[in-house]
């Protein structure tokens, strides 16, 4: 009887917190969200501005600007930071040592892993990832006429649920968007790529669940999708 009591307590907690997302579905590698928009993600590399050169750095401030002021759409820029897990990489440290015939070699080994494991009890690693937000909005469609868009917006769920051609459409605009997007970062020295359905669950999973994400690691939708 407990047993049966707290899968209904998990149910209904699971139930209140989805409730409180604004995300409604993942469809073809892009997010779409409650109020119909449509959100695709790219994951944007970094790069060392002190130590480029004084022309660099006035070449790269340049795209920027020219970036900012030729934006036609909002988008979201986002800073994660997560404690970098290196246990596996102390494991395989390890055995790489007792393995090394070499003498020499094992030393360099040990004392390398020694450093490592003294630079870990000094503080955390952390792991910074860098995300741009693409959105796109079709209840901001210019041929939409006012009443059209008003009444957009007081019947939110008939807005999403779209068909399939009507998503392609809508979702031919945004990939424009992050095609110009990923262009002008190329132009900065900055490299990105969009997320696929299964990377954006895995991001949206150990954004929300940041504790649970490290002991329990998510099924690959593919293989869901075939059961």
């Amino acid at each position: 009887m407990p047993e049966k009591n707290n899968k209904l307590v998990n149910r209904k907690i699971s139930a209140t917190t989805q409730k409180y997302l604004d995300v409604s579905e993942i469809r073809d590698n892009v997010l779409i969200m409650k109020d119909a928009t449509l959100r695709a993600i790219l994951l944007v590399s970094s790069l060392n501005f002190s130590l480029k050169s004084e022309d660099e750095q006035n070449a790269i401030i340049a795209a920027y600007v020219s970036f900012l002021n030729n934006l036609e759409h909002p988008l979201q820029i986002v800073i994660q930071s997560r404690e970098f897990k290196i246990d596996s990489y102390l494991v395989d440290l390890e055995k790489r040592r007792k393995e090394q015939t070499n003498p020499l070699l094992r030393i360099q080994t040990a004392e390398y892993l020694s450093y490592i494991k003294e630079l870990i009890s000094l503080g955390k690693i952390m792991n910074k990832r860098f995300y741009i937000v693409v959105s796109y909005n079709p209840l901001v469609n210019k041929k939409q006429g006012f009443f059209s868009r008003l009444l957009s917006v007081f019947k939110p769920l008939a807005t999403i649920m779209i068909n399939d051609a009507k998503f392609q459409e809508r979702r031919k605009i945004l990939i424009s968007r992050v095609e110009h997007i990923a262009s002008a970062l190329q132009g900065m020295g900055l490299q990105s790529a969009m997320l696929d359905t299964q990377s954006i669950i895995e991001l949206l999973y150990n954004t929300y669940n940041p504790e649970t994400s490290t002991n329990e690691k998510l099924v690959d939708v593919n293989k869901l999708m075939e059961q």
